[in-house]
């Protein structure tokens, strides 16, 4: 697993939680209470191709919603898109969506961050948005999307919708234990997820770290030309 942060990108440090990003910890948090299958970091590393060969079928929804096919999904397209749908979302709420997805502040959602989106779609599960998935396509995606949750939720020992350093420090050490570099492969693997360097890690975070972590590429559409 590489970097996740490259190509002199800096992503965006927010340090004020919008109601959205409230919603998804209260998410996170009633699904901890559910618990998870993954007994190891090792099962959920298993699981990379079949995620990444899953994810990268979201390119037509990408494409779909991409409607200058400038390979970036821009504010005024997310809300086309919704209208489209017949999605009830205001205004504020689809720039909450938005921004909280181009953590680079291209102006524009890249395919990786389009991925983060779709995931939020899916884990706020509320009629309007259930209703959005069936006309998305995301039946197909929702395997996916569970086991990401699965692997937030095994990391998010305390169940309080964050996942701290001594906390993927242990999810490592259950999996390598006795392992002298597990204490400095739980501290890498935490520093690539804690992009805003505040010390806890969001499902947002998460995600966009995964997306790296399975090989997902934001300039993957400059490839698929040539």
């Amino acid at each position: 697993m590489g970097g996740v942060v490259g190509k002199g990108d800096t992503p965006r440090h927010s340090s004020a939680a919008t109601k959205l990003e409230q919603k998804m910890v209260e998410a996170m948090q009633q699904r901890a209470q559910e618990g998870t299958s993954l007994r190891s970091f090792n099962s959920v590393i298993m699981k990379f191709p079949k995620i990444d060969e899953s994810l990268r079928n979201c390119r037509i929804i990408f494409q779909q919603f991409d409607e200058d096919s400038n390979g970036e999904i821009d504010q005024l397209e997310l809300k086309h898109c919704f209208q489209k749908l017949d999605i009830s979302f205001t205004d504020e709420e689809i720039k909450d969506l938005f921004e909280a997805c181009d953590i680079y502040e291209h102006m524009g959602m890249k395919f990786n961050e389009f991925i983060v989106f779709l995931c939020l779609v899916y884990l706020l599960n509320d009629p309007a948005v259930s209703e959005a998935r069936k006309r998305m396509g995301l039946g197909n995606l929702e395997p996916t999307f569970e086991t990401l949750v699965d692997a937030f939720v095994f990391l998010d020992k305390n169940k309080d919708g964050y996942v701290s350093k001594s906390e993927v420090i242990e999810a490592i050490n259950e999996t390598s234990a006795g392992e002298r570099s597990s204490g400095r492969i739980g501290v890498k693997r935490f520093e690539e997820m804690d992009w805003d360097k505040n010390g806890t890690v969001t499902f947002k975070e998460f995600l966009f770290a995964f997306t790296r972590w399975v090989g997902l590429d934001e300039n993957e559409d400059d490839d698929d030309d040539e």
